[in-house]
């Protein structure tokens, strides 16, 4: 008699348990229901980190733009850009001159300081790195990454050249790179950005043709932005 109160009591817990457990995922599952997520999944080419003559990964911001509003926003910024944190280095008043100039928009946008926090993080390690924005279903947006290695010198952008240092126009060897795609938030789509030109610091604030750049282009040498479902939050 004992025995069967015990494996009913048992019975009863694992029903509550799996009842309670399969409520969570139900919950979680249920509040992706018509949301949609941009991926950003990028690689960082190891090989051309370590020619580079700091062998650190590159400083990159990535943000989208609403081609009607013309609004912005910040997905990701590493934490040196973003909080202007460069650990004893000479100063860099912005690696990343595009974003700069697009996050002062932001701000003002917005009307109120904008949490970097909220969207900085460590610069990734060479490898895949990959971050999500949530969106509206069927949305169109234009997509932004702006990448900068620094210590990648070449033949047009030199460690040491007498007509840099007169202009100090190239401190820390080839251009932060732009680039840009569109894309409409329908689950399935992919897109691959296209390096649309560069950003010079002390310029006119417009994106310039790419002139001399060459392993700056392999940096990252897979992108992709994908329209995905979003991951549930179980807890």
């Amino acid at each position: 008699m004992r025995l069967k109160k015990f494996r009913a009591k048992l019975a009863v817990i694992l029903l509550s348990v799996l009842f309670v457990a399969g409520c969570f995922i139900f919950v979680a599952y249920a509040q992706t229901w018509g949301k949609t997520d941009l991926e950003f999944k990028i690689h960082i080419n190891e090989q051309l980190i370590l020619q580079s003559v700091f062998g650190e990964s590159p400083t990159f911001a990535i943000w989208i733009e609403n081609p009607e509003t013309r609004e912005i926003q910040t997905i990701f910024v590493t934490n040196r850009a973003g909080l202007d944190d460069w650990e004893g280095k000479a100063d860099v008043p912005s690696a990343l001159p595009q974003w700069d100039k697009e996050s002062k928009k932001e701000k003002q946008l917005v009307n109120e300081a904008m949490d970097i926090d909220a969207v900085s993080g460590a610069t990734p390690l060479p490898g895949y790195f990959t971050t999500r924005v949530r969106v509206e279903p069927g949305s169109n947006w234009v997509c932004w990454i702006e990448m900068n290695l620094s210590g990648d010198y070449n033949e047009h952008y030199p460690e040491y050249d007498e007509q840099i240092k007169k202009t100090d126009e190239y401190g820390t060897g080839q251009p932060a790179l732009v680039y840009k795609a569109n894309i409409k938030a329908v689950e399935g789509n992919i897109v691959v950005p296209r390096p649309v030109g560069m950003s010079i610091l002390n310029k006119d604030g417009e994106i310039r043709p790419l002139e001399g750049i060459t392993t700056a282009l392999d940096v990252f040498d897979e992108i992709t932005i994908s329209v995905v479902k979003p991951n549930p939050k179980i807890l």
